[in-house]
């Protein structure tokens, strides 16, 4: 079914909930943990994992830290370097893909308990680099930024946010890379050219995206719909073809 861009007349997320997004105070209230995995579980990420399906832990600062990357070819290009530097380890891990709610749910459950495993997101470099030149095209002095970018565009006279109608269901698409949040912009702009008004790309990290999930009970967050990497699109569909080959 094919999905209609246009601009929200409304905001759709408050501006107690925009500031949420952006690390302000986030409201002492949640949405129930089974809506956060929902938003959640459609976004393929990928571990590392040894001998017994362990992740490959790193101890920084007192802290026992697994990467977790958004990418499959970083994960990968992670695992021969690793090789190179220490063919003893390396030959005895591999990329095990998963999904996003799975590692929040594991990390739910580590932390209640003592020497707690955290889970480190390894963002695309390539959009990383795409998140500081927006941010400072809009004015910023930006050196670095921290955690996994997502990328969402809003505009119009209300500056309401870029949205999706998929299934009589009006969604907010926040993309893990900023040129596929362009190729809607472009379609918007060709389906209502006299609507386009000051469409602006804001960044917001996918870690505050969850953890406004945990602790707000907007029920409007329920319209954010994370969008995977093109990378991602790609392996879910090898995995769905291979799901549905005949067995021989």
């Amino acid at each position: 079914m094919k999905a209609f861009v246009r601009l929200s007349t409304v905001g759709i997320i408050g501006t107690a909930i925009l500031g949420s997004l952006f690390g302000g105070n986030i409201p002492a209230q949640a949405l129930p943990q089974a809506e956060v995995v929902e938003t959640l579980r459609y976004v393929p990420v990928f571990a590392v994992i040894g001998e017994g399906g362990a992740p490959l832990v790193a101890n920084a600062e007192g802290r026992n830290i697994s990467g977790v990357f958004i990418s499959q070819q970083d994960a990968v290009a992670f695992i021969n370097k690793l090789k190179q530097e220490n063919p003893e380890l390396g030959n005895q891990v591999r990329v095990q893909p998963t999904s996003l709610s799975e590692i929040y749910k594991l990390d739910q459950q580590q932390d209640a308990q003592e020497n707690s495993l955290d889970f480190a997101f390894v963002p695309m470099q390539q959009q990383v680099q795409s998140a500081k030149d927006v941010l400072r095209q809009q004015g910023e002095q930006v050196e670095q930024f921290n955690g996994v970018p997502l990328f969402v565009a809003r505009g119009g006279a209300d500056q309401g946010y870029l949205t999706l109608q998929q299934d009589n269901q009006q969604v907010i698409p926040f993309f893990f890379e900023r040129e596929q949040l362009q190729q809607l912009v472009d379609r918007f702009q060709r389906q209502q050219p006299n609507e386009v008004s000051n469409i602006t790309v804001e960044v917001i990290p996918l870690e505050n995206v969850i953890a406004t999930l945990e602790q707000s009970n907007d029920a409007q967050l329920k319209n954010i719909m994370l969008v995977p990497s093109r990378e991602s699109l790609q392996f879910l569909q090898s995995v769905q073809q291979q799901q549905s080959a005949p067995t021989p």
